[in-house]
Parts: C-alpha cells; sequence; structure tokens
C-alpha cells in the first residue's frame, strides 16, 4: 500500500460547490457528474459515495471501465452514461445493466441493436452530433440516415438524449465558433422533432458552456471540473464575476494532496543536488528529501521551479524531480524534523497552494495535473 503520501477531499467544500451550480443552472436542469480520468484524480469510488450523499445521480465517464468502478459504489437509481470508447465485448453489459452511451458512429449503433436483439432488451442511447469539434459524432448530412434507422430500430432503442460537446467554450476568443455550433445542435435536433422523434433529454454543456452560454443548459449539463472547485479557465472566472456583486470565489477545492520530510541533509556551497548538473548551491543550504516524484503524479517539469508548504513556508523544488523523490530548499526553517508534513496541494497555515499554481511553474493544466495523480495514492473523505 503507498504510504507516501495522503489524497484528502473535503465533502463540505463538494456540498458548497454543488450548491452554487445548483443555484445557477437552476433547479429544472439536471447535473450529470463527470468522473472520468479517475475522477480528475480525486478517486472514482471515493468521489462517487461523496457525490451521492450530495444527492447526484447521474454520472458521466469515459469507457465501460470507468462506468463498472461507477456502479460498484452507486445507489440502484443512479445513471450511468459513457461517453467515449465502449468495447464490442462491453455493449452487452452496458445494455443488460441498464448503462446508456454515446452511438457518434453507424456501426455502433447497428451493434447496439444486434446486441439489444440478443439480450430482447433496449440499448440506451445518446446521438452524438458533430458540431465543429471534428472529434466524434455525426456529421450534419449523416443525421437523416440515423433517423431512418432508429425509426425502424426503434423497438430495440431508446432514445435517452441527443448531444454535443462544444468546442473552445471556455475561450471568449471562440465566441463564434461556439455560437455556430450552438445553431449546429438546435437544426438537428429540429430534425429529430419533425421527424417524430423525441430525445428525453438534450445535453451539450460542459462546465465552460453552462456557465458563459446559458442557452447550452438545456435538459442536463455535464459538470466536471468546476465540481471540483478549479474553473475551466480564467476568462470563465472573470465572466462570472462580471454579473455578480460579490467578488470572491463561490467554488472550494475538494482535493489536498499531502506528504512528509523523508530526510534532512546540509549542502556546501558548490554541491550539485540531484541528478547530472541541473543545480549547484550558491551557498550553504539545507535541503529536505520528499518521498514524491513523476510516478506519482509531481510532474518533472517542475524541476528547479515547483513549490510546496512545509510549516506555512513556500519551499522550492531544486534539482531535477526523480521518479520517487524530489529534493526542497528548507534553509529557512530552522525547527524542521523528519515526519513533518509536506503539502503539494492544500492549505497550511496561512498559505495556500492551489491546483492553479502548478501552470504558474510550468505548462501543465489543472485538469492535466490532477488526471496524472497516482490511482495508487490513498484516498479519504474528511469534513
Amino acid at each position: 500500500m503507498h504510504t507516501n503520501s495522503t489524497i484528502e477531499l473535503s465533502l463540505s467544500a463538494l456540498k458548497k460547490n454543488l450548491s452554487f451550480l445548483k443555484r445557477t443552472f437552476g433547479r429544472e436542469v439536471r447535473i450529470s457528474s463527470v468522473v472520468k480520468g479517475n475522477a480528475y484524480g480525486h478517486g472514482i469510488r471515493e468521489f462517487v459515495r461523496m457525490a451521492s450523499r450530495c444527492g447526484i445521480d447521474h454520472f458521466s465517464v469515459f469507457d465501460s471501465n470507468e462506468a463498472r468502478k461507477v456502479r460498484e459504489v452507486a445507489g440502484k437509481n443512479t445513471e450511468i452514461m459513457i461517453m467515449g470508447f465502449v468495447e464490442n465485448e462491453s455493449l452487452a453489459w452496458a445494455v443488460a445493466n441498464d448503462v446508456s452511451f454515446f452511438v457518434f458512429e453507424k456501426d455502433r449503433l447497428q451493434k447496439a441493436v444486434r446486441v439489444a436483439k440478443k439480450l430482447g432488451k433496449k440499448a440506451c442511447i445518446h446521438v452524438e452530433v458533430e458540431t465543429g469539434m471534428n472529434r466524434t459524432g455525426f456529421d450534419l448530412r449523416e443525421i437523416p440516415g440515423v433517423i431512418r434507422y432508429i425509426q425502424k430500430e426503434k423497438d430495440h432503442l431508446q432514445l435517452k438524449g441527443l448531444c454535443t460537446h462544444y468546442a473552445g467554450a471556455e475561450s471568449v476568443a471562440n465566441y463564434y465558433r461556439v455560437t455556430e455550433q450552438i445553431k449546429v445542435f438546435k437544426k438537428v435536433h429540429s430534425l429529430f422533432i419533425k421527424e417524430g422523434l423525441r430525445p428525453e433529454i438534450r445535453h451539450t454543456a460542459c462546465s465552460a458552456a453552462a456557465m458563459v452560454y446559458p442557452e447550452t443548459r438545456m435538459d442536463m449539463v455535464r459538470i466536471g471540473i468546476m465540481q471540483y472547485g478549479l474553473w475551466p479557465s480564467p476568462e470563465t472566472f472573470v465572466s462570472l464575476l462580471n454579473r455578480r456583486k460579490a467578488k470572491t470565489d463561490p467554488l472550494r477545492r475538494v482535493i489536498a494532496w499531502k506528504s512528509k520530510v523523508m530526510s534532512i541533509k546540509k549542502i556546501r556551497a558548490g554541491d550539485f543536488i540531484g541528478y547530472g548538473t541541473h543545480f549547484m548551491a550558491k551557498q550553504k543550504m539545507k535541503i529536505a528529501v520528499v518521498p514524491i516524484g513523476y510516478s506519482h503524479g509531481y510532474s518533472r517539469s517542475l524541476s528547479n521551479q515547483g513549490r510546496v508548504l512545509i510549516h506555512g513556508h513556500r519551499c522550492v523544488v531544486v534539482g531535477s524531480v526523480g521518479m520517487n523523490m524530489m529534493i526542497v530548499d528548507v534553509s529557512v526553517i530552522t525547527d524542521l524534523k523528519k515526519g513533518d508534513e509536506v503539502v503539494m496541494i492544500g492549505a497550511q497555515e496561512q498559505d495556500d497552494m492551489t491546483v492553479a499554481s502548478f501552470s504558474d511553474y510550468s505548462d501543465q493544466l489543472n485538469y492535466e495535473l490532477l488526471a496524472r495523480l497516482s490511482r495508487d495514492i490513498p484516498r479519504k473523505i474528511v469534513d
């Protein structure tokens, strides 16, 4: 079992975030909690338990493996939606367990029908429309054929939803692009209605779109990064502040990542620290070794520039971040001892190491940093 560090998940922070999101979107808009990428590094099983306690009963995942993990801990009435990869052999499991999934290619639609016929049970599908991401989804020219096929196989398909994913909603520079995507989706929805097919729900908005473009909220929003207490981009946050009297952040970070001092030693001026010659001490130094490295999710790009909190001080990473260890300058701390707390993400005394601060020292997005956190790190729910 990994004992080098611990990830703490704040239930009170999640409650506060979901309360804000529900107030913002309105009671008529359902929230689907996006827990792909190991729940953005928070841990699928732990986070689903937390979100369920907060009243969330719909979860979005990327693949069937993640869907199975949600099913293990979610309540009986919880809905699970696979947005991406489903192996052919997992389609039967999805249909049998009432797990819905996106269809964005004709062959997946056909395979879903074959599985449904074999099991004698309808496949729950969400038709994904390509509106401008150019990734997955049926192009506008394919829609008439999709509609005819669904009409033909209506006894074996349940049209749970019509959906898309907007490209660039997190940046105001993409305003025209996003508004054009919205028009395409509305046009496709009209075609479905005209042909007598009414999707149970329309869902198109991720966190950024849901905040910046209210018309994209529709029947359900797929919320990822914001439920964890982080913003899709600074622009998204600013767009909210421009509409609010209170100029404060309504979100609270759910995650904290902590380790401890493993070893302490003194270094002479002129000595190199760590691998190679990436850092040379210009003066006498005291350093601490922390048992965290890039195998745990602390990127090597943070070498010679990352920060951690020890005794309330921001201590700089010196030398290269190793696979399992990193070294930090603790020269200013006089009473340091082995076993003292080291905070990579979270608060300590009067300071706070935010997830966003990692992008200040490297090119990492907050999404990337979180998703890279090792699955072996124990997660525990607090407060």
